[in-house]
């Protein structure tokens, strides 16, 4: 009878240790995903090797180069703004934040701070490239992405 009560009690002790680590285990994993904190701005990506997530072409011209941050954490990276628009619309993430570089200088612009001047060539096709918002003739955000949404060519 002793030895089973022993038993009871060394097996009791086990159960409590391994409850106690398991709930720190997850108070731990709580506390580092919590912190864990979506990118203030755009990523660095390494041109030429990054992969379009829409077209799946390398994002190799930074005048060109869009990318969105989602929710989630996962930042993905465009050759053109106008993948970036179709794959939003094809996919709706939920956005976290928005990027496209400056057609001309080496910056990125804020999808509040953006507008799209018309170019002849772009990487797919689209026809529009980031400037500042107020640049004469510069198409609005929602004017841009309508633009590349109703294209029918330029895009597999």
């Amino acid at each position: 009878m002793k030895l089973r009560s022993k038993h009871v009690l060394r097996l009791a002790s086990w159960l409590l240790l391994a409850t106690s680590a398991s709930a720190v285990g997850l108070a731990v994993r709580h506390a580092v995903v919590a912190s864990a904190k979506l990118p203030d701005g755009p990523v660095e990506l390494v041109w030429d090797k990054a992969a379009c997530a829409a077209c799946g072409m390398h994002v190799g011209e930074p005048g060109f180069a869009a990318q969105l941050t989602t929710k989630d954490g996962d930042t993905l990276a465009f050759d053109d703004p106008g993948c970036c628009f179709l794959y939003v619309e094809e996919h709706q993430p939920d956005i976290h934040a928005m990027w496209f570089h400056h057609h001309r200088e080496k910056r990125w612009l804020s999808r509040h701070a953006v507008a799209f001047a018309r170019l002849e060539v772009t990487p797919m096709g689209f026809g529009i490239a980031a400037v500042e918002v107020g640049q004469p003739g510069s198409l609005d955000f929602e004017a841009a992405k309508r633009l590349c949404v109703e294209r029918t060519s330029g895009h597999p």
